[in-house]
């Protein structure tokens, strides 16, 4: 990461579920649950809620990571089990699709740095996020159906992501796919050694952060919302945001910089 207003803050005690930091306009959301291999607990799904809710304007990415040996094993079947009650099960689901949603909606690009096994809801999280960069041990799978529990909520973003065939297939066997059959299906944007996944992560922030911040929330926004439109709509509303985007600022001095074969100077980073 570029050494540009270097600052690194953490908020929460060390044992906290989830873990909040920033740094050089970057924040970082650590699921910090190792022991249940970072399942989505209440606690947890507040605690992460919580972060997204606190970010300002000075942030200007988030990743999403895991200590321990799993990325996210889903929800908190131990908890799960021992709450067998129809609301406190909607309660929960419906906590987990509004922080899903947050995801969408905050105009930072999210990056889900995945290390180990993302299961379930887990690997919802991975889907859901605007990118995905994992290690190539990693390994992914829906498998609640193996317990009697279909995946209906991460079958949302998963179908999304893959091909409805191959969506359906990790739904219907709960298998696990691997890193780079999850780079070729498209549930992530690439599969890396180990070794290497810190470095990838930077590498990924610093091109993105290089870019018009405009330019950036504008697109995110876009994307999503243009996505599950007839053509037809989806067309004009992405020349109305063209249109609004060209009144930046930020446009000018990126057109004034390439005629000019050289790096633009971002009013708004």
């Amino acid at each position: 990461m570029t050494a540009e207003s270097h600052q690194s803050t953490e908020h929460g005690a060390k044992n906290s579920v989830c873990l909040l930091t920033h740094e050089d306009g970057i924040a970082t959301l650590t699921l910090n649950r190792p022991a249940q291999y970072n399942a989505l607990s209440h606690e947890m799904l507040d605690s992460l809620q919580t972060a997204l809710d606190s970010l300002n304007d000075e942030c200007r990415l988030v990743v999403i990571a895991a200590n321990g040996k799993a990325f996210c094993a889903g929800h908190d079947l131990k908890e799960m089990r021992a709450n067998i009650d129809q609301a406190w099960q909607a309660e929960l689901f419906a906590k987990c699709s509004h922080f899903m949603n947050t995801l969408l909606n905050i105009p930072q690009p999210v990056i889900a740095k995945v290390q180990g096994i993302a299961t379930a809801a887990g690997c919802q999280l991975v889907a859901n996020c605007d990118l995905a960069i994992a290690a190539k041990s990693a390994r992914f799978a829906v498998s609640g159906i193996n317990i009697g529990l279909f995946c209906s909520t991460p079958s949302v973003p998963l179908s999304r992501n893959i091909h409805r065939k191959r969506a359906f297939e990790m739904l219907m066997t709960g298998d696990f796919i691997d890193a780079n059959t999850a780079t070729e299906w498209g549930l992530i944007n690439k599969a890396v050694d180990d070794k290497d996944l810190d470095k990838e992560i930077s590498i990924w922030c610093d091109k993105i952060k290089a870019k018009s911040k405009v330019a950036v929330t504008t697109g995110k926004a876009l994307f999503y919302k243009q996505l599950e439109l007839p053509i037809e709509e989806a067309y004009e509303i992405a020349a109305e945001s063209m249109a609004c985007n060209m009144m930046a600022e930020d446009v000018s001095i990126g057109i004034d910089a390439f005629k000019e074969k050289r790096e633009p100077l971002w009013k708004h980073r």
